[in-house]
Order: C-alpha cells, then structure tokens, then sequence
C-alpha cells in the first residue's frame, strides 16, 4: 500500500512540475464591420373609383413604406406619369383619351409631390432601420377633379397611369 501512495505522489509531482516550466503567450486580433447605406421602398396602388361628371372629385390615398438603414437621410419624388406632365398628370384609356388628376403631399390638395421641378415637392425623413417596424410611412393623396376637361371624357374599362417612386439617400 505504502508503494501505491508513493507511485501515485510522484507522478502528481511530475505533473505539477511539467505546468510549472510552461510558457504562454497571446496575441490580439481586430474583429470589424460596417453597415452601407440602404433603402428598400414600396407603394400601394390608387384606385378612384367610378367618376360620374358633375358630381364632385374622387380622392383616394395610397402609402409609400421607406425603410432606411439608421441615420440616413432620404427624399422621395413621385414621377410625371405617362404625360411626362405633372400640371395636371393624366390617365389614359386604350383609345388615348384622358382624365386629368394629381397626387399630393397632404390632404389639402395643394402641394403636388413630383421631383421638386416646377411647383412640385418631394417627402424627406432619416431611416430609423431596415426592419420592417421601423419602415417611414409617407400618404400620397390623390384627387381627380370634377372639371371641365374631365367632364367631356368618354366612358370608358379603365383609365389608367403608371408612377414610379424614386428614393435618392
């Protein structure tokens, strides 16, 4: 027994002598990222409805979602449409006939939101985040005038316009 105990003390000691005489050293490496700047945008359509002449505008609304990477500024301009016009822009049927309508930057109908040329103005704000709670929501209101112009256009399936939203950031 006596020879167990000194077998198993002296390997404990070689043990302990080999962690004694160990060297270490360490280094330090740099771990890095940047974040670019992003926007992802999307839009809903406006639908006015049916327009029956002399009985008044038709409004609609429609939302664009920005979502910006935090902290970076954007502006959104709304195009021309198919006129290449924004005074007023116009939808068109499939016999070229036209009804004439506008977008807003507010409620009150006054601000055409375009792309700042003329007397249209453009929507800014900063992203707050790519997630999809932290997208800018931006209402562009719509309203086709009850008007003169509009009141001589034929019936028609569908009048129609295309819009692209351009989001410069």
């Amino acid at each position: 027994m006596k020879t167990r105990i000194l077998a198993i003390g002296a390997v404990a000691l070689v043990a302990v002598s080999a962690t004694a005489g160990a060297v270490t050293t360490n280094s330090n490496f740099n771990v890095t990222a940047t974040v670019a700047k992003n926007c992802l945008v999307s839009s809903g359509d406006i639908a006015f409805g049916t327009y029956t002449p002399t009985t008044g505008a038709l409004t609609g609304s429609s939302t664009v979602a920005v979502r910006c990477t935090a902290g970076t500024g954007f502006t959104v301009a709304l195009s021309a449409g198919q006129e290449a016009s924004y005074a007023p822009r116009k939808l068109k049927d499939a016999g070229n006939n036209k009804l004439e309508y506008n977008l807003y930057t507010a409620n009150t109908y006054t601000t055409v939101w375009g792309d700042a040329s003329g007397a249209t103005a453009t929507q800014s704000g900063t992203g707050a985040g790519m997630g999809a709670a932290q997208a800018q929501n931006l209402t562009v209101y719509g309203q086709l005038p009850d008007n003169a112009a509009n009141q001589i256009a034929p019936p028609s399936a569908t009048y129609t316009d295309n819009i692209t939203v351009t989001v410069t950031y």
